[in-house]
């Protein structure tokens, strides 16, 4: 059976081919459903950020082949590229007709009515970033978003301490490592569902290489009773990918990296010459999502996990 969806349908397999649209309807899924499953073992699930139909197309292309559940993400501060009412539907409609598990989260989230309006949308998961205001306002902010995500059936992604950077490049946020003991109490006086940490990470391309705290992840994994997520992956080491998710980290957030491989696909075949009209690009386009979406499930050992 596929996780612990209702209504499912057991799957029938014939040699090595599984007849999916034929016997199985996969609905969107809850992102807890997906880390639970992450929890059992030592693999992560990937949250790939998009921001057009191409990529959507190329990472459920990458997790399909894969067979790799994976969660479909947008930025709040990404709207102003993709608006909400455009990207939203689409993201919500890809994943309920999609051959293998996949929630769909709307990722740092600053605006409370913008929250709710993606889980107006379908979105089967928020997070509400609070990590810049005081511990107690955040914890309070935070308790509000779950409180209204719990009403639409969803779940919420909570952050404390600060990943540095920023997710749209536009601000030099100062890493602050997430004190293990205020993880502790963020959790239990929220009720969120996963837990966001800065260890060293930090959003965007890094400038140099960063130096992981795996000694305060490895103590908030100790204390809290949820899935850890990791933000700012893009120019992590295999090794760091592979020791985080040993100590707890279960969603790994890839943006930068998407958007970067993207872009380089195109260039690379429109330098030879193989862009000879609108569609071709458009393949280029979903050729690099999905090339760098089957090398992240690869790394993050979610291949072949999506039937359990």
């Amino acid at each position: 059976m596929p996780f612990a969806l209702s209504g499912a349908i057991l799957l029938a397999k014939t040699g090595d081919y599984f007849l999916r649209k034929a016997v199985l309807v996969l609905p969107l899924v809850n992102m807890g459903e997906l880390l639970n499953e992450a929890r059992k073992g030592d693999w992560a699930v990937g949250s790939f950020s998009v921001a057009n139909m191409e990529m959507v197309m190329g990472i459920l292309m990458a997790a399909e082949e894969k067979e790799s559940p994976v969660i479909l993400q947008i930025a709040e501060v990404r709207l102003k590229n993709s608006p909400l009412e455009l990207i939203g539907p689409l993201m919500v409609s890809a994943a309920e007709n999609a051959d293998i598990p996949v929630a769909v989260h709307f990722d740092h989230g600053i605006t409370p009515e913008v929250i709710e309006q993606a889980l107006d949308f379908g979105f089967s998961s928020v997070m509400i970033d609070g990590s810049q205001l005081p511990i107690d306002r955040n914890i309070a902010v935070t308790k509000e978003i779950v409180e209204t995500a719990r009403e639409y059936g969803a779940e919420v992604e909570g952050e404390i301490g600060s990943v540095g950077g920023s997710e749209d490049n536009t601000e030099d946020i100062a890493v602050r490592c997430t004190s293990p003991e205020q993880a502790l109490e963020f959790v239990a006086k929220t009720g969120v569902d996963a837990l966001a940490v800065a260890i060293g990470n930090a959003h965007g391309n890094y400038i140099k290489k960063p130096q992981l705290r795996f000694d305060i992840l490895e103590s908030i994994s100790s204390l809290v009773d949820v899935p850890l997520v990791l933000h700012g992956g893009t120019g992590l080491t295999d090794e760091d990918y592979k020791r985080c998710i040993e100590l707890g980290i279960k969603k790994i957030n890839i943006a930068t990296a998407t958007f970067n491989a993207v872009e380089s696909r195109v260039r690379q075949e429109y330098q030879a010459d193989r862009i000879n009209g609108y569609y071709d690009l458009q393949t280029a386009e979903v050729n690099g999502a999905c090339e760098n979406a089957l090398r992240h499930i690869e790394l993050f050992g979610s291949a072949g996990k999506a039937f359990l």
